[in-house]
């Protein structure tokens, strides 16, 4: 006897998931998400080695652990919000490349890594977009020949 509460998808239903999971937009959301909580996490554990904040010993216990936890906090998701602004720009902009190029290849990296450092640079001027834009594209480059690599 088969569940009533569960049912097979249609096909059209299939084509209309595999559409929306495979725009650019999806792909930057998830990737926003993703990268903020990573660079959650990696924030978090940098705060937790970061000695420039000394800990006010005159203080209680309570009050130490406070302020340290709330110190932790705000680092975390100071990370949290770059890492999740560079994921989405950069998959955003490779996924609009690569639909743009009908390619898979490097150049679609190298390409998003250059669009990602320039806007990241944006308010350093135009010398700083350049350089923003050379030394992503080259990190870019370099992980997606590691990758391909290995």
């Amino acid at each position: 006897m088969s569940n009533p509460f569960t049912r097979t998808p249609t096909d059209q239903e299939r084509q209309m998931a595999d559409k929306v999971t495979s725009s650019c937009a999806f792909k930057m959301g998830l990737s926003g998400v993703a990268g903020f909580g990573l660079g959650a996490i990696f924030g978090l554990i940098m705060s937790s080695i970061d000695f420039s904040n000394p800990i006010n010993t005159d203080a209680s216990t309570k009050q130490q652990v406070k302020e340290t936890l709330k110190d932790m906090g705000k680092k975390s998701y100071s990370s949290a919000k770059g890492f999740a602004m560079v994921a989405a720009i950069y998959s955003g902009s490779e996924c609009i490349i690569e639909s743009y190029r009908a390619k898979n290849d490097i150049y679609n990296a190298v390409s998003a890594g250059c669009v990602t450092g320039g806007i990241l640079a944006a308010k350093t001027g135009p010398k700083g977009m350049a350089f923003g834009c050379a030394g992503f594209a080259a990190f870019s480059a370099a992980i997606e020949w590691y990758m391909s690599e290995h």
